[in-house]
C-alpha cells in the first residue's frame, strides 16, 4: 500500500530553500535523504571549518556527490535569517527561542526537526518513550519483546539511530521503537499511538529555564494524543502519577505495590497495571492478573532494571506473551555503557556507565551494584547539568569508599561526599584526565572489587558524547588487559 502522506512530502521538498542546524548524528541522515528529493541545502554548525570531524562531514558528503551550502564556526547562525529559507531542520540540542530562528520563523520558515518530520510521515504503529532515566533500557526492551513476538521492529530517535531516511521500507504492519529527549519534544505536536514515560526527576537544567520547562517538554509525548491512544506512566512518581488527570488517551502504569492507584482514579477497571508480587513481575488487565516473569529470571543488575522490565512489558503488553518477557530476560545482558562489562584484570572488574550523565543516574548504578555485594573504586565526575546532589554522596559510599573524580563537576560531587558521609570513611583523589584517574583507580582496587566510571554529569566538559567517553574509558581499561 502506498504510502499517501510520504508521497505528498517528497513532491513538497522538492526545490524547496531549507536550513539544517546541526550537522550531528540525525542530521545527516536527513541531509542525505531530503538532498536526494530534491531539497536546496545550507547546513549550519558550531564547528569550526577547520574541525577534523566536520572537515570529514564535508569531505563524506562531497564523495557522494552531495553539494551543499555551509556555514560554520562561531557565529554560524548569523545567516539564518534574511536568507529566504522555507523550511528550518532544528537539532535537537539548539533551543527553538534563539534570536536567528524566531526570526527566520517570523520571516516565513516552517520550524521542524528531523523527528516531527518521520513522526508525521510514519504509516507503523508508534511506542514512544521518554524520561528522566531509563529510557534507552526500556526503548530496547520494547524492541525486544516485539521481536521476540516475531513483528519487524524499528527503533531509532535519541537511542542514536535515525530513521527518516529509513522510511520509505516502513510499512503499516511494522512497529517502530523511539526513545525521544526533552529536547526533541520541546516543540513537538504530532499524535503518538502509545506513549510511555518511565519517570521525572530535575535534569537538563543547564539546558531549560527551569524544571518546571522540563516537566512541560515532557508532557507534550501524550497531550495531543487521540483519545484511543495510550499512555504508561509510573504511578511511584510524584511528577509522572499526576499525568493521569492530564492523560487524552487510556492511561496504565506500573508500581511496586498491586495497591497503588492513580489520583483520583481508584480502582478504575479501564487502568491496565503492572506489579510486584511474590518475586515476580504481573500485569492486572480486565480484571485478569498474568503473571509475565520471575525477577530472577532478569539477569541485569538493579531495581531500576525491573522497572525497566515492567514499563517496556506493560508498553506492549496487548501485542506480547508472557514467554517473550522471559526469553530476553534470560538473554538481555544490559546496553552498552550501562553497568558495561568491560574486562576482568587482576581479580578486579572494570565497569562502564558513561551514560550516568547525572547524579540520579550514578545513584541508581551504586544501588544496583551494592544490591549485587559489590565494592571497589569509582571514577566520577563531569558537566553539571544543575541537577541535585542530595543522596549521591550516600549512594556512592555504599559500594565506593575509594573515589576519583576528574571532570567540571567534581567540587559539586565532593561537596555532597563530606556533607552526606563520615570523615575518614573515605578517600577522594582528583585527577587531572582519565588516564590518571584510571591508573590510581587500578592501585586502590583489590581482587575481587570493582572499577567503575560513572561520572554523574555529562561528558561535555572533555566529549562529545557520552558514548565517545565510555568508549575512550574502555580502550584505556583495554590497554591494561594487554600490559598483563
Amino acid at each position: 500500500m502506498e504510502n499517501r502522506k510520504l508521497s505528498e512530502f517528497k513532491k513538497f521538498i522538492s526545490g524547496k530553500k531549507v536550513a539544517v542546524l546541526g550537522v550531528g548524528i540525525s542530521n545527516r541522515p536527513l541531509i542525505r535523504y531530503i538532498y536526494s528529493l530534491g531539497a536546496k541545502i545550507t547546513a549550519f554548525d558550531l564547528l569550526d571549518p577547520e574541525d577534523r570531524v566536520l572537515k570529514k562531514t564535508i569531505a563524506d558528503f562531497e564523495s557522494e556527490g552531495i553539494h551543499i551550502n555551509w556555514s560554520c564556526g562561531k557565529n554560524y547562525l548569523r545567516n539564518l535569517p534574511g536568507q529566504g529559507f522555507e523550511i528550518v531542520f532544528r537539532t535537537p540540542k539548539l533551543r527553538p527561542d534563539i534570536p536567528e530562528i524566531m526570526q527566520a520563523v517570523k520571516e516565513g520558515a516552517v520550524l521542524t526537526s528531523e523527528m516531527e518530520v518521520f513522526l508525521s510521515l510514519c504509516p507503523a504503529r508508534i511506542f514512544a518513550v521518554t524520561g528522566s532515566d531509563g529510557k534507552t533500557t526500556t526503548t530496547t526492551l520494547i524492541s525486544l519483546f516485539l521481536k521476540a513476538a516475531g513483528y519487524k521492529v524499528y527503533v531509532g530517535g535519541n537511542i542514536g539511530t535515525p530513521l527518516l531516511n529509513q522510511i520509505d521500507n516502513i510499512k503499516e504492519p511494522d512497529f517502530v521503537v523511539l526513545e525521544l529527549s526533552s529536547f526533541q519534544l520541546m516543540t513537538m505536536k504530532i499524535p503518538i499511538d502509545d506513549a510511555v514515560i518511565t519517570n521525572i526527576s530535575p535534569n537538563h537544567l543547564d539546558f531549560h529555564k527551569n524544571y518546571e520547562e522540563y516537566i512541560r517538554a515532557k508532557t507534550q509525548l501524550f497531550t495531543t494524543q487521540p483519545f484511543w491512544g495510550r499512555l504508561v506512566i509510573n504511578a511511584d512518581n510524584d511528577i509522572t502519577r499526576l499525568f493521569n488527570a492530564k492523560a487524552r488517551g487510556r492511561v496504565a502504569y506500573f508500581s511496586w505495590s498491586k495497591q497503588t492507584t492513580l489520583p483520583g482514579a481508584g480502582e478504575n477497571p479501564i487502568h491496565d497495571r503492572v506489579y510486584v508480587d511474590d518475586g515476580a513481575i504481573w500485569i492486572s488487565s480486565g480484571g485478569v492478573d498474568t503473571h509475565m516473569v520471575s525477577i530472577g529470571d532478569i539477569i541485569v543488575p538493579g531495581r531500576h532494571n525491573v522497572e525497566n522490565f515492567m514499563t517496556a512489558a506493560m508498553a506492549v503488553f496487548p501485542y506480547i506473551r508472557p514467554e517473550h518477557v522471559s526469553t530476553v530476560a534470560r538473554s538481555f545482558t544490559g546496553v552498552e555503557h550501562r553497568i558495561e562489562l568491560v574486562a576482568t584484570i587482576n581479580g578486579i572488574r572494570y565497569f562502564n556507565s558513561s551514560i550516568d550523565s547525572s547524579p540520579n543516574r550514578t545513584i541508581h548504578t551504586m544501588e544496583a551494584l551494592a544490591d549485587r555485594g559489590d565494592r571497589g573504586v569509582i571514577i566520577a565526575g563531569g558537566q553539571d547539568k544543575k541537577c541535585d546532589y542530595t543522596g549521591l554522596g550516600r549512594a556512592i559510599l555504599k559500594v565506593c569508599d575509594r573515589i576519583v573524580l576528574c571532570g567540571e563537576n567534581a567540587d559539586l560531587i565532593q561537596n555532597t561526599i563530606e556533607a552526606e558521609c563520615e570523615p575518614g570513611s573515605y578517600q577522594i583523589k582528583r585527577a587531572a584526565d582519565y588516564e590518571e584517574a584510571l591508573c590510581w583507580a587500578t592501585e586502590q582496587a583489590k581482587p575481587g572489587e570493582v572499577v567503575i566510571l560513572s561520572p554523574a554529569g555529562t561528558s561535555y566538559d572533555f566529549f562529545r558524547h557520552f558514548e565517545e567517553r565510555g568508549n575512550f574509558y574502555k580502550e584505556l581499561v583495554n590497554k591494561l588487559a594487554t600490559k598483563e
